[in-house]
């Protein structure tokens, strides 16, 4: 296995955005209660080799060279810090942290006593992902819910992908709905908060937790486009407020928003469930444009954020953001102290260069929490990859350690209990309006 000397983060990142000249506490910066026992959060800057098309280099634990500066404040820097370790403390196995990092789906399941699903929740994934296969009627999806939770004993993520318009996968059970763009042109901010907080009432109400929604990148282009009418707009403003609107709606709801597909995916006309596409814009362009809306929500205590599976030639050319450390780093450089989340590692633009188990310990090494498989059947490889990754030295412990702790955190559970380690998320604050 061919190793390549760690790439160093850029020094890249906004100033942080204050609530006003009477508060000079960065909404980013409050406490959440999906860690109710956390003291402590932030992200030690990591760096992952370089991977090849078809192989995974190590992984390895790296201070960065110099300090990524945050822009607009000359002479400050930025350092994330590393959630607070309690001393004499027994973390849970290895296999359990690891197994711990992984949401996944459940192809076809609409029982928990399916043996895809004992298997899953018995190997302690972190979370399950609810696709239209597992939805039948409200009832039978509540009982799924339940009978899942019930067979983990404890804490469970239960996520799906409602975003309104044509990407609904709960449709079934929330009704239809109108498209991002749609809402945007016709509704109020406040009306879109009200709608998303209909939907996240009928989702609570079938058990799930997390919906990986809403969509914050910016398309004015065709409706039917990759994102298309799944943007409400093309302009940074109007995408983060609707964007903000209906995360809020959704956690006003008992509902977890995720907002993606960071650092943005509406300059790409290529689909990354079939391959991957290059994205030109220097880091300046981005910072004015895709990742305002991002700021925004960051602003606000963003929870969770997805990252996306395209290229960007100011981070990593050659590597997807969900794979990159440097998108990782800007996004923890921006402020962000939430549960980061890939896009599935099922999709093309991933898993036609690196299998599932590589994906994972690339994800996780880069800088994830949380690694996304449609298909649990890939779950046992992906936890034993990763915990072969940590004992042969390409993967340090302390990131798988990391990571499982703020997916534990997110799902309501015990993060020093899993990982020793105290951390907190993110109160989510969105303006109101």
């Amino acid at each position: 296995m061919t190793t390549f000397p760690p790439t160093p983060a850029p020094p890249f990142g906004p100033d942080d955005a204050t609530d006003g000249p009477d508060d000079a506490t960065p909404r980013h910066a409050r406490r959440s209660p999906w860690a109710r026992r956390a003291r402590g959060a932030g992200l030690a800057v990591l760096a992952v080799a370089c991977l090849g098309a078809g192989s995974l280099a190590s992984v390895a634990l790296e201070e960065p060279s110099a300090e990524p500066v945050v822009r607009g404040a000359p002479g400050a820097t930025s350092r994330s810090p590393r959630p607070t370790p309690t001393p004499t403390c027994t973390p849970a196995p290895l296999e359990q942290r690891a197994a711990a990092t992984l949401v996944v789906g459940l192809p076809g399941v609409r029982s928990a006593d399916e043996p895809l699903a004992q298997e899953v929740v018995g190997l302690g994934v972190g979370g399950v992902f609810l696709s239209e296969g597992n939805v039948g009627t409200a009832e039978e999806v509540a009982a799924l819910s339940a009978g899942l939770r019930t067979a983990a004993g404890r804490p469970l993520l239960v996520s799906t992908d409602e975003e309104s318009g044509r990407v609904a996968l709960m449709r079934e059970v929330v009704g239809a709905g109108p498209s991002p763009r749609r809402m945007a042109q016709r509704d109020t901010a406040a009306q879109v908060r009200e709608r998303a907080a209909a939907t996240g009432t009928a989702l609570a109400g079938v058990g799930v937790d997390l919906d990986l929604a809403p969509v914050l990148d910016l398309d004015g282009g065709p409706s039917g486009g990759v994102i298309g009418d799944r943007s409400f707009s093309a302009d940074p403003a109007t995408a983060g407020t609707y964007g903000l609107a209906y995360a809020a709606g959704l956690a006003d709801a008992g509902v977890t928003p995720t907002m993606k597909h960071f650092p943005g995916h509406g300059r790409s006309s290529v689909d990354s469930h079939s391959e991957s596409s290059l994205v030109e814009a220097p880091l300046d362009e981005l910072h004015a444009t895709d990742l305002l809306p991002f700021q925004q929500a960051i602003d606000a205590g963003a929870p969770v954020v997805m990252l996306n599976h395209l290229q960007y030639a100011a981070l990593d050319p050659d590597l997807p953001a969900s794979l990159s450390p440097r998108a990782y780093a800007l996004l923890r450089d921006m402020g962000f102290e939430g549960v980061t989340i890939t896009d599935s590692v099922g999709m093309g633009a991933v898993n036609l260069r690196w299998d599932f188990p590589e994906a994972a310990v690339a994800a996780v090494g880069a800088g994830a929490d949380a690694v996304l498989a449609t298909d649990g059947r890939q779950a046992v490889r992906m936890r034993d990859a990763l915990v072969e990754a940590v004992r042969s030295g390409a993967l340090p412990e302390e990131r798988v350690s990391e990571a499982a702790a703020r997916v534990t955190a997110l799902a309501g559970g015990d993060p020093v209990a899993m990982s020793c380690l105290d951390v907190e998320l993110p109160t989510f604050e969105p303006p109101a309006g």
